[in-house]
């Protein structure tokens, strides 16, 4: 951090973003280094002078009862998005000789950039351990009691700041996902309808006669890409760009690193992916499978059929999709959607608690 402020202080990698890259890494260290002076004085104290006890409530109360675990908490909030950043900045050339000649020093004791960027997450988790050590140890009840107390706040601490990694790595997510997401307006949707003859009957057994299998583009097949949501379905046209001679690099395209493979790779290409009809409510969809014979003879393998209803329970559109292998399919995915839909409205008039959960 310290090499990167100088070089910015010399005109150079000027738009690297020191806070995206480290956060309050400069606070965190001085909180850490006190705390940890502060507890190695009273140590030796202890030692210089045997009849004194050992007052570790003090420095206890000034830190955990103070800023430390929220200082840790902000770094551990932007770590996610720092190794995020860190991947596409190691691909320049710039960057990345700094990075190199920084590692090379003999303090980072051979490790590299990721592997500093995350002891703080480390030291965070093995405070309880700490506490769990000295409450041990403790002969007052009083002080065990507090010492007690403490290391159940900060246990409790690290479950909240779990469950807001999980929340910022979902907005990191739904951000990318707006930006690859094209939603065309109606008038540029030019839908056809087809329904094929061998798949009337088991159209018909949904209650409906005048069923329409929507296939965007006449009967030729399409490249799409599912998006499966919490409480809905997205059904999208894949549109891919065909990278240019001498065009610009989309390799430094930055890309969330818990999105699916194949939907980064797309990303770093410049694609995205246009969506070809409304989102389909999970509660308003109906999976079949086509049955072994239609497999057979037209060779529909791992296909099945996606039916979206409105809430008269009329079928208002039908997709006929061909997954990649049979693991692809989504009726697990579906199934694990019923189940949670099943506990939400057995819970819909609890009050939730901030945890993991969020």
């Amino acid at each position: 951090m310290n090499t990167l402020k100088y070089l910015q202080s010399n005109e150079f990698l000027l738009d690297v973003d020191l806070w995206r890259l480290f956060a309050n890494l400069e606070e965190l260290n001085k909180m850490s280094l006190s705390f940890v002076s502060g507890f190695f004085e009273i140590v030796k104290e202890h030692v210089n002078n045997s009849e004194t006890s050992m007052e570790f409530i003090s420095i206890l109360k000034k830190y955990f009862q103070g800023d430390l675990c929220q200082t840790h908490q902000i770094y551990c909030l932007n770590y996610s998005t720092a190794v995020f950043y860190l991947e596409n900045l190691r691909q320049r050339e710039d960057f990345g000789i700094s990075l190199k000649w920084c590692e090379q020093n003999k303090q980072c004791k051979r490790l590299h950039l990721p592997e500093l960027l995350v002891a703080p997450l480390h030291r965070l988790t093995r405070y309880p351990l700490l506490l769990n050590n000295i409450w041990k140890r403790c002969t007052d009840e009083t002080e065990k009691g507090f010492i007690w107390s403490v290391k159940e706040k900060v246990e409790k601490s690290i479950r909240d700041l779990e469950g807001k990694v999980k929340w910022l790595d979902n907005f990191q997510k739904f951000r990318q996902l707006h930006e690859v997401i094209i939603w065309p307006q109606v008038w540029d949707r030019d839908k056809r309808f087809f329904v094929p003859e061998s798949l009337k009957q088991s159209l018909r057994e949904n209650s409906s006669e005048n069923i329409l299998l929507t296939l965007a583009e006449s009967t030729r097949l399409l490249d799409v890409y599912l998006f499966l949501f919490d409480d809905f379905l997205l059904i999208t046209k894949i549109k891919r760009n065909k990278k240019k001679h001498g065009g610009s690099d989309t390799g430094l395209v930055p890309v969330c690193p818990s999105l699916a493979p194949e939907l980064q790779s797309l990303i770093r290409e410049g694609g995205s992916c246009t969506v070809l009809d409304q989102p389909i409510p999970l509660d308003r969809l109906i999976l079949r499978n086509v049955d072994p014979f239609h497999v057979t003879v037209f060779s529909l393998r791992n296909a099945f059929l996606i039916q979206h209803e409105n809430r008269y329970q009329q079928c208002i559109a039908v997709f006929l999709l061909q997954a990649q292998t049979e693991a692809a399919k989504i009726e697990t995915a579906i199934s694990n959607y019923t189940k949670q839909h099943e506990t939400k409205e057995r819970t819909v008039f609890c009050f939730p608690t901030e945890s993991s959960e969020i």
